[in-house]
This record gives C-alpha cells, sequence and structure tokens, in this order.
C-alpha cells in the first residue's frame, strides 16, 4: 500500500476566530507569489496594497510586506496572475506549527519576531 502525506488544510491552522467572519477578509495577493498554501503568513505591500510572502527582510518590489499582517485562509495560485483570497486579518488564535513561511524566515527567533508582528494586528500565534 503507497502512503500519501496530506498537506495543509483549509483553516486548519486556526484555534479560534470571531463570529460572523469578522477575523477574515478578502485579499488580493501579487502576482508572481506562485502557489501558496493555507497558513502562509503574508504581508501587506506598502505602495500597492497587495499581499506578499512575509520574508524575514525588506524585499526591493514588495517593501512593507516584510511586516506580517495576515495569515492565507485558502490555498491560492499567484503564479502569473493576481489573485484574490482570504485571509485571516484580526481577532483570532493561529496554531504555530500549521503556519508556513518564507524561506528566508529560517529559525525560531525571526518566527518570534513574526508572531509578534501577527499580534499587533490582533492574530494571536499559540
Amino acid at each position: 500500500m503507497e502512503n500519501m502525506t496530506e498537506g495543509a488544510r483549509n483553516l486548519g491552522f486556526v484555534l479560534s476566530e470571531a463570529e460572523a467572519g469578522r477575523s477574515r477578509d478578502i485579499v488580493t495577493v501579487a502576482s508572481g507569489e506562485g502557489k501558496l498554501a493555507p497558513g502562509t503568513v503574508l504581508g501587506e505591500i506598502t505602495a500597492s496594497g497587495k499581499y506578499a510572502v512575509s520574508a524575514n527582510a525588506q524585499v526591493v518590489g514588495s517593501e512593507g510586506a516584510e511586516t506580517a499582517t495576515a495569515v492565507l485562509a485558502y490555498a491560492v495560485d499567484a503564479t502569473s496572475a493576481d489573485a484574490k483570497a482570504v485571509a485571516i486579518v484580526r481577532a483570532a488564535q493561529v496554531i504555530a506549527d500549521e503556519l508556513a513561511y518564507d524561506s528566508s524566515v529560517d529559525d525560531a527567533a525571526k518566527k518570534a519576531t513574526k508572531a509578534g508582528q501577527l499580534e499587533t494586528v490582533g492574530v494571536v500565534v499559540r
């Protein structure tokens, strides 16, 4: 029998959120971000208001996205075009081990920094 590995599930990282969808917003993920899994930590690009994966440091063309402000709720493909997506942006608790980060967020200290950034918008990482 072949073993299969299940990927991240939609909203599988959420411990709790506010009633009536108050924790969620529709955001635009910037073209070129690729295929993103639920639980991906995002930041808002200052110039465009679109979202990108939140890197550890500022990336040219994505200035502002280095500050984590949202967590992607459902998988999205923004490989070749902007994509509308649902994100958790406030009043929620999320599971730390279920979050996906940019490859530059590669140690506990950097993940703790992202958790602190998310907490400032009301998304608590547990």
